[in-house]
């Protein structure tokens, strides 16, 4: 399983984040590409190489026109739907303006719509989000885990004044998290940094064992005193015992996952099934719907989904969005799994792929993928069964 590693010792804001990923190898090309498809118009980019406290990192600095608008968040919800991200891609930006809303709504005593975004909704700002998600996205983490997170102090003056540091929206984004003292006055962590950590996160402790592919540094934007300036992505493979000898085990590795539900009665069969859809784009790891009886005995469905920790904001959000539900509940499960790869193996009909899962005591089974038989039963006029059993048989011999 990939993991990701946030080292925020010099705190992080969305530039230094995306400096990260650019560093990890992340192509800003292609990152680029996606965000050319906002309707954002005259910004430009600027990747460098650059150097704090004597440490390379990189950086993207986005040059962006000043605005005199201030937008909320359905203008950059609406904003990002018309845009050619992937659907993963929209769900994870999303998620991450919306976590900044209920914090500047819960600041302000005000609900989410009617937040103004002041220097977060500027073009610049949109762009590091939308580029994290996308980065974040084609990064293929599968988990991310934080050191605790420097803040910095003193004061920063922001749209309503001058506040103390750590602002007020970020300070509630970060509740939960391990926060590090420091003796500099200046903001390390901004709300655009605190809300990554909220939408991306889902434990916090020390660097975890890993098997380390690559680190990336991302740079903000001034030095520092007596430390750089330098938010530290680590990238690699976590394995545990059982998974790296699972042939010889007694029993598969068992993992924390969480379950997620709604009780909806009042949804089209066509709102439910595109729902359904979009949770797992989201990266729900199984969506199942449950008949179940409502109050005044009318018939709804329990939309049940089972995701892992980091994709509990964005899944919320798909559920309140695409359904009418009013609220959701979750609760985390132990779960076992198998060891699973991809094959693709060569039936007399062209090349059939699918996964091999290893059980406890060593034994593989093949299960064909149900497309590529459909393909080819269609193709040549055969029943799907005799495919799935030729495919079965084929991967049995070989």
């Amino acid at each position: 399983m990939r993991i990701a590693y946030f080292d925020c010792h010099s705190g992080i804001s969305g530039d230094m984040v995306l400096g990260a990923l650019v560093d990890a190898g992340v192509a800003w090309d292609e990152i680029e590409r996606r965000l050319r498809t906002l309707a954002l118009s005259g910004w430009t980019a600027e990747v460098r190489q650059v150097r704090r406290a004597g440490f390379r990192a990189s950086q993207v600095v986005i040059h962006a026109p000043e605005e005199h608008c201030h937008r909320h968040l359905r203008d950059i919800v609406q904003l990002i739907d018309a845009s050619d991200l992937t659907p993963r891609q929209k769900e994870l930006a999303k998620a991450i303006f919306r976590n900044l809303a209920e914090a500047e709504a819960f600041v302000h005593g005000a609900t989410p719509d009617q937040v103004h975004f002041h220097e977060v909704g500027a073009v610049d700002s949109i762009v590091d989000i939308v580029g994290t998600a996308v980065g974040w996205d084609l990064l293929g983490a599968e988990q991310a885990v934080s050191s605790a997170v420097a803040t910095g102090g003193g004061t920063v003056r922001i749209a309503h004044g001058q506040v103390s540091v750590p602002a007020p929206a970020t300070a509630h984004l970060l509740q939960g998290f391990p926060l590090e003292g420091s003796d500099i006055r200046f903001e390390l962590t901004t709300p655009t940094g605190a809300a990554i950590l909220r939408t991306l996160v889902g434990r916090c402790g020390p660097l975890p064992a890993m098997e380390l592919e690559r680190i990336g540094c991302g740079a903000g934007s001034r030095d520092l005193p007596h430390r750089p300036n330098i938010l530290r992505l680590f990238v690699g493979q976590v394995r545990s015992p059982a998974e790296k000898d699972l042939a010889r085990s007694e029993c598969a590795p068992s993992e924390r996952v969480w379950i997620i539900e709604a009780n909806v009665d009042d949804c089209t069969g066509e709102i439910v099934g595109y729902c359904f859809g979009r949770l797992l784009a989201a990266g729900a790891l199984d969506v199942y719907l449950t008949p179940i009886s409502m109050k005044k005995n009318r018939p709804g469905v329990m939309i049940s989904v089972v995701c892992e920790e980091q994709n509990i904001p964005i899944v919320e959000s798909v559920l309140f969005a695409e359904t009418t539900t009013l609220g959701v509940r979750r609760y985390p499960v132990q779960r076992t799994v198998l060891s699973r790869r991809i094959h693709v193996l060569d039936s007399p009909w062209g090349p059939i792929k699918g996964k091999v899962t290893v059980g406890p005591a060593g034994s593989q089974r093949f299960s064909p993928e149900y497309e590529d038989c459909r393909i080819i039963a269609e193709k040549h006029g055969l029943p799907l069964r005799d495919v799935y059993e030729v495919a079965l048989r084929t991967f049995q011999n070989s």
